[in-house]
């Protein structure tokens, strides 16, 4: 029904997330080219980043920002020949400010020959 190489990447990236391997998603699963683009400007660099060292400085931001006491990841869910998402729970505390929160997103992801071309996140409040 969906393609193999989508599902791959996708299960992948999955597994990769709930094992706490996000940076090997990202050298494995990315293009270099890859578009990460959030729902608002996160730590004053812009809603989108263009790049794979772009993403991967705002991942080190992230987990530089922030202390993550949990989380679950459930999916992929599928759409189409080139496209999947991802509902992300963490449960964190912001080291700067001391606020724990948890939060919850929704990850959209875009696949062309196998890597991750785009990705779209989607907050809920």
């Amino acid at each position: 029904m969906f393609d193999e190489g989508l599902m791959k990447t996708a299960n992948t990236l999955v597994a990769y997330c709930r094992e706490g391997k996000e940076a090997q998603g990202l050298n494995e699963l990315y293009a270099p080219e890859a578009v990460s683009v959030e729902a608002a400007d996160m730590g004053g660099t812009g809603a989108e980043t263009k790049g794979l060292d772009g993403i991967k400085g705002k991942h080190e931001w992230w987990f530089g920002a922030h202390e993550v006491h949990g989380g679950n990841v459930e999916g992929p869910f599928f759409h189409g020949g080139d496209r999947f998402g991802v509902i992300f729970e963490m449960d964190v505390t912001n080291k700067e400010s001391g606020q724990r929160m948890q939060m919850k997103e929704l990850g959209v992801y875009t696949v062309k020959d196998g890597k991750i071309v785009r990705e779209e996140f989607y907050y809920s409040v």
